[in-house]
């Protein structure tokens, strides 16, 4: 699948990988924007498979039912409950517990449609996990993904999402109207 997704990636899609996730970091929280079309996910698999290693990501758990749900949980999908009142962020921390390798990919954003403000779970999870943050910027219109450093979080989290979300200046998303960061 490696080659394939290369092939893919580089030379029928175009795209350009910048960075990459050390190996060795076996927990993390990586998080991936813009989200503003089903088309990420797409590019996602293929950065998966091209940097091969294993990474999970969390969906509503209605995505897990037939005909697809045996697709997204073999491409290293978990179902969560999204319904209100569930202590997400303690529910996420405790798969980080209880794995050996788990490397969390998600949405900072929580949709494809536009949003005003990022969800800060991420944050919180990746605090809660006492794992590194990695972000991942999809920018479509140099069509590069760009790996950053992993950010390790401290006691101040207005200031440490200010400077996450500075990775993300002057990134577009495919659909460019639905990716607004604070910054922009």
């Amino acid at each position: 699948m490696r080659w394939i997704s290369r092939i893919v990636f580089f030379q029928i899609l175009k795209w350009d990988l910048k960075g990459s996730i050390d190996p060795e970091i076996n927990k993390c929280v990586i998080i991936v924007a813009p989200h503003t079309s089903w088309y990420d996910f797409f590019i996602g698999i293929l950065v998966r498979n091209i940097l091969d290693i294993q990474i999970n990501f969390i969906a509503k758990k209605e995505l897990f039912k037939a005909p697809y749900g045996w697709y997204f949980r073999w491409v290293g999908g978990i179902s969560l409950d999204r319904t209100s009142n569930q202590k997400k962020v303690e529910v996420i921390a405790n798969i980080f517990n209880s794995k050996k390798v788990f490397r969390l990919a998600l949405s900072p954003e929580g949709t494809r449609k536009k949003t005003e403000r990022w969800k800060t779970g991420f944050y919180y999870i990746a605090c809660k996990a006492d794992v590194p943050v990695i972000p991942i910027a999809f920018d479509y219109s140099r069509k590069t993904v760009v790996i950053s450093e992993p950010f390790y979080t401290g006691n101040f989290p207005e200031q440490d999402i200010a400077e996450i979300l500075q990775i993300y200046s002057g990134v577009s998303g495919k659909v460019a109207e639905n990716f607004n960061t604070p910054l922009r």
